[in-house]
């Protein structure tokens, strides 16, 4: 027998009988029964959201320092030009963006910003429009498509994403239905790239990008 047949065997062997030998195998149905009690009353397991709904816990989330995300709540699409255009001037950036292929980031353009669609690796500002977020952690999350390259929430050192009110999920959990549906390509972002590798320092933008700003788009 080789390395790897003594290990399934002896996972095998506490399937069935346990670390004492006293533990039965038990079937798909009692494993999955045992699955759906577990999830009976998720309020009794969830904890508090940090805000009244999901949208007030996202902000909320957002706001902790750990996270290294700023936000700029917009009253609405129209709205988005002029407040991609205040970030940018804040920062000291050029007015330049690299953008996905959203077609509701078109009128970025019409606020004197220069967008173009690939993002390279040392690029200044990028910018995409996330499919969920969560306001139980404060994350965004993408599913990679022909028009939403995940490579301009990795590359840049700003990243400016949008994100919908309605589309702000209260809790983690909430997600796993729509990831089932979604691509294999989903990334999840929780805050601004960092590390505390180097000599015990925090370094943000370390594999990512250092400044995270979100775009709240109320519904």
């Amino acid at each position: 027998m080789t390395a790897r047949d003594d290990i399934f065997a002896a996972i095998g062997r506490g399937l069935t009988r346990g670390q004492d030998g006293a533990l039965p195998r038990r079937s798909r149905d009692e494993i999955r029964g045992e699955a759906a009690g577990l999830l009976h009353d998720l309020d009794e397991i969830r904890p508090d959201l940090t805000g009244a709904d999901a949208v007030a816990a996202f902000i909320a989330k957002c706001a902790m320092p750990a996270l290294g995300v700023t936000l700029d709540r917009v009253s609405g699409w129209k709205g988005l030009p002029e407040a991609v255009a205040a970030y940018l001037d804040r920062h000291d950036l050029p007015r330049r963006l690299a953008v996905t292929g959203d077609e509701r980031l078109t009128a970025i353009g019409g606020a004197g910003i220069e967008t173009h669609p690939d993002c390279a690796p040392d690029e200044a500002a990028a910018m995409s429009v996330a499919d969920w977020a969560v306001g139980e952690t404060g994350s965004v999350i993408l599913h990679s498509s022909a028009t939403q390259p995940v490579l301009h929430a990795l590359l840049p050192r700003h990243w400016l994403v949008v994100v919908e009110e309605r589309l702000v999920l209260p809790y983690l959990d909430d997600y796993a239905t729509y990831a089932a549906l979604g691509p294999r390509n989903a990334v999840m972002i929780t805050g601004s790239s960092g590390t505390t590798d180097i000599e015990g320092f925090f370094v943000r933008g370390a594999h990512g990008p250092g400044f995270v700003h979100v775009l709240l788009i109320a519904s």
